[in-house]
């Protein structure tokens, strides 16, 4: 379908992987998952629980606790290093992200039902040059998305399995978030809900 650009520098891909695809998508994540079981990060200082359970892929992952938001290349729990990025995201952020250097992390949020995410913006990330490229997979999640500052007024869409959405350029820094799923929207997932892949790269790109 033909991409959308929600506000500049954030373009929407409606049924960017067919169904094939997520199939093909999931089983990969899976396997992400067995390698590094997922985690309940916690906010800073609070040390509140997340409504969202999460792992990570790649090189580095992103964490959350009472020592604040960070990457590191190890899962908090087992101290093992992240699994290998599966081919399949890879082949996203080339096809979409349009910068020349790979991703370096893959959050995986997998919400179940009830989980939200509130407005906050992608900022522990060394290179905002490079965009954040996200994909859903499971029952369709309500994007909530504003503007630079936490003020702005926001927007929201409806985002599917299958869906893909970039933030670049002027979006990079926008806040944006998951107001609630539409339960049984999907049947992808089995168990139900919905999982969340953001592609990220981390670090700055060293100079030649």
């Amino acid at each position: 379908m033909t991409a959308l650009t929600l506000a500049p520098g954030l373009v929407y891909h409606p049924g960017y992987l067919d169904r094939a695809a997520q199939h093909g998508l999931l089983a990969a994540v899976r396997e992400v998952m067995r390698a590094a079981p997922l985690f309940t990060p916690r906010m800073p200082r609070t040390g509140r629980p997340f409504s969202v359970r999460m792992t990570n892929c790649g090189a580095l992952g992103w964490v959350s606790d009472e020592g604040g938001y960070r990457y590191q290349p190890t899962h908090p729990d087992t101290g093992a290093p992240w699994p290998a990025m599966p081919a399949l995201l890879v082949d996203a952020w080339n096809a979409l992200a349009r910068y020349p250097h790979p991703p370096e992390a893959c959050l995986v949020n997998l919400y179940a039902a009830g989980a939200r995410m509130g407005l906050h913006q992608d900022r522990d990330e060394e290179d905002f040059a490079a965009p954040v490229v996200s994909l859903s997979l499971g029952d369709t999640a309500l994007f909530r998305y504003g503007g630079a500052e936490r003020r702005a007024p926001t927007r929201s869409i409806k985002l599917a399995s299958g869906d893909a959405i970039v933030f670049g350029g002027p979006a990079r820094l926008i806040f944006h978030g998951i107001d609630r799923l539409l339960p049984h929207s999907s049947d992808l997932l089995q168990e139900g809900g919905r999982i969340n892949l953001t592609l990220r790269r981390v670090t700055c790109p060293k100079k030649a």
